[in-house]
């Protein structure tokens, strides 16, 4: 089965930089989609996150100066 996309000319510009010379363009957008990691939820230990949200707090008051 085959299913056409329509894409602008600068899109497909765009892709045809990132496909390699032997590259279909379907293979192409499935090497995009699976390079794609979805963000895990809960990554961070609560310590981490603690740290995290201190270095921002940190970062937006030495702006306040």
């Amino acid at each position: 089965m085959s299913t056409s996309i329509r894409v602008s000319d600068g899109t497909k510009r765009m892709l045809e930089s990132l496909k390699k010379e032997d590259e279909t363009f379907d293979e192409l957008l499935e090497r995009l989609v699976q390079s794609e990691q979805p963000i895990a939820i809960g990554a961070w230990s609560e310590e981490d996150a603690d740290r995290a949200r201190a270095a921002v707090k940190r970062s937006r008051e030495s702006f306040k100066q």
